[in-house]
């Protein structure tokens, strides 16, 4: 008796598992074989902001205007901005001492 129930109870388990999945079956989605096919639910993320992209040679301030899109599954934003904020530091620090190099190379001349 406690065997068919088990059975019974994975059976239900795995039913249930599979209706809420889906299944994506090639003549309801259309697709041809080898592409792949989205999940029911789950749809493809749309950018809601343009590419992360710093110059070149990127200054303190190009740091502080980085914004990452949000995702599902993605970076913890405290972390990030914690990176950030510190290669922000680092590169004004490093720019106010190139800057007083310069001034003092310019000075002695």
């Amino acid at each position: 008796m406690t065997v068919f129930l088990v059975v019974i109870a994975v059976a239900a388990v795995g039913a249930t598992a599979f209706f809420a999945v889906g299944r994506d079956w090639p003549s309801r989605s259309g697709s041809s074989a080898g592409e792949p096919r989205a999940l029911p639910g789950l749809v493809e993320p749309t950018p809601s902001l343009p590419p992360v992209l710093l110059p070149e040679h990127p200054g303190a301030a190009d740091v502080g205007r980085v914004r990452f899109s949000l995702g599902l599954r993605g970076y913890r934003m405290d972390q990030v901005d914690e990176v950030l904020d510190s290669l922000a530091a680092a590169l004004a620090e490093r720019d106010a001492l190139i800057e007083a190099l310069q001034d003092q190379d310019q000075g002695g001349r």
